[in-house]
């Protein structure tokens, strides 16, 4: 598949099959992830795969439990948007594979490295596509980032829980979110 294709293609899924995902596939995956590019070629990212179902679920959970009804008022007044912790733990529960993304704990870096992690995430779910998976990234882990690191049994300071990729075989097929036309996102300097 060519790249525009995938980009094309590309949907968040918030439904999976229960298929389990070959383990050399996830390990593609990854390894696309570690080829992008990264601010001073840092490379700032450690990935977790989560196989192991229960696992997967006791995380889905965790982020369920350490929810806070405050933070839906404040989401909701203050960023006017809607909380999406209790729909994405509940994603993430169903999820085959679920991947977690830790980055350098380096507060001098953290643009930068967060600006990486996104590269390399985003290589991680185009790579996807192109396998026929599907994928949905994950924000709503930032609540729960100690719960979590502790649960996994991850003991190095050194690193922080940035983000999360649930991959899966989808099990529906969303259309495309509207996106802003490019005239209202582009200014041209000539």
């Amino acid at each position: 598949m060519r790249v525009v294709k995938a980009i094309r293609q590309r949907r968040s899924i918030r439904n999976f099959k229960s298929d389990k995902i070959d383990e050399k596939l996830i390990e593609d995956i990854l390894n696309c992830g570690r080829l992008a590019p990264s601010a001073k070629n840092r490379q700032p990212w450690h990935f977790v795969a989560i196989l192991r179902k229960d696992l997967v679920e006791k995380i889905g959970q965790i982020m369920l439990d350490t929810h806070k009804k405050e933070d839906d008022e404040y989401v909701e007044k203050v960023l006017k948007s809607k909380n999406s912790v209790v729909a994405t733990a509940e994603v993430v529960k169903q999820a085959p594979v679920l991947i977690l993304i830790f980055q350098i704990n380096d507060d001098n870096w953290s643009t930068g490295d967060n600006l990486s992690i996104g590269g390399s995430v985003e290589n991680m779910i185009l790579r996807s596509c192109e396998l026929g998976l599907g994928t949905l990234w994950i924000r709503d882990t930032v609540y729960a980032c100690e719960e979590i690191t502790k649960a996994i049994g991850w003991k190095d300071k050194d690193y922080v829980l940035n983000c999360a990729l649930a991959i899966g075989k989808p099990n529906e097929k969303p259309v495309q979110r509207p996106r802003k036309n490019l005239s209202d996102i582009t200014t041209w300097i000539k």
